[in-house]
């Protein structure tokens, strides 16, 4: 069997904690000069952008800067920095709460994506983690939604991080969360939730379908307060936004969801009001490397409990 070609190594360094954008040039096309071939690749970028980044020495290949009237070569390699999106900064500290030779885990706050995606580039976990420790190769294991805080886990060499992430593929990883919902005295809890779930791309509610199950969750109640209700989830699956839509399911919307049950209008770049009110708290598994047993614990609260006044406000986490 022939082996693929392995990707050259970026001769440009990452910026902020952000990859440069790697290109392939395709095997064959019709256009004479490199220039031609990304003004009709890229689109949605301005051609008097791509201009100025050849003339500036911005877009690079395997030996050096490209040339304005570079000939198109099939096969070449390029890499280049998009130009990031101008972001809001998310004011809340990113917490490591262990780091080793294998692995970091963090306590992310709400609003923080995990990775870089869609407007949210910079402003990631990934991206900070980076540039704050300085490793480069770092890489996340798995992702916790931007609207989640508590625990994500990040793997320190791009080698390792198959084995981390074949822990949550199949399901060894037990994972805790916290949220804070409506109490319903009628509801019999605990109980175990099935549903098919289906995500598609772009549209922002998951859905769940009159079919097999392919997602699984514990609902328990910890304690009744007022109207609401501290609940521990635990994701026996791991599907997009399936907590948010179980406990929608069940009459009890988390507070501060907007998307289960209704869609709200999105906020504001900069409203960082009501947050969801789920919380990761807890992760154990077997590390793969080293056969130790791990658990870590959040050390984030979640205020619409420790804080319903500042909740009510709008003023905190």
């Amino acid at each position: 069997m022939r082996r693929k070609n392995r990707r050259p190594a970026s001769p440009l360094p990452q910026r902020h904690g952000v990859d440069p954008v790697h290109l392939r040039l395709p095997l064959e096309g019709p256009w004479p000069t490199v220039r031609e071939h990304l003004v009709a690749r890229l689109p949605v970028v301005p051609a008097e952008r791509i201009d100025a980044a050849l003339r500036d020495g911005e877009i690079v290949g395997e030996h050096g800067p490209i040339a304005p009237d570079e000939p198109f070569r099939p096969g070449a390699h390029l890499w280049f920095h998009r130009d990031l999106p101008a972001e809001v900064p998310v004011p809340f500290d990113l917490v490591v709460l262990h780091r080793d030779e294998h692995l970091v885990i963090v306590d992310k706050p709400h609003f923080l994506a995990t990775t870089p995606r869609g407007s949210h580039v910079t402003e990631t976990a990934l991206s900070r983690l980076r540039h704050t420790l300085e490793l480069p190769a770092l890489s996340p294991a798995h992702r916790l939604d931007r609207l989640t805080a508590g625990l994500a886990m990040f793997v320190v060499r791009p080698e390792e991080r198959g084995a981390y992430q074949t822990l949550f593929r199949d399901r060894l990883v037990r994972k805790e969360y916290q949220a804070v919902a409506p109490y319903d005295p009628e509801l019999s809890l605990p109980r175990t939730v099935r549903s098919h779930i289906v995500k598609e791309r772009g549209v922002i509610a998951a859905q769940e379908l009159d079919a097999p199950p392919n997602s699984e969750s514990r609902i328990e109640l910890l304690e009744p307060r007022d109207g609401l209700a501290r609940y521990r989830l635990r994701p026996l699956s791991g599907r997009t936004h399936q907590l948010r839509l179980h406990m929608s399911g069940l009459g009890l919307p988390i507070l501060g969801d907007p998307v289960y049950p209704v869609v709200l209008p999105e906020p504001a770049p900069d409203d960082f009001r009501r947050p969801l009110q789920l919380l990761a708290s807890v992760v154990e598994f077997v590390d793969p490397l080293t056969g130790r047993e791990r658990r870590f614990e959040s050390r984030r609260t979640l205020t619409a409990w420790t804080d319903p006044q500042a909740w009510s406000e709008g003023s905190g986490g």
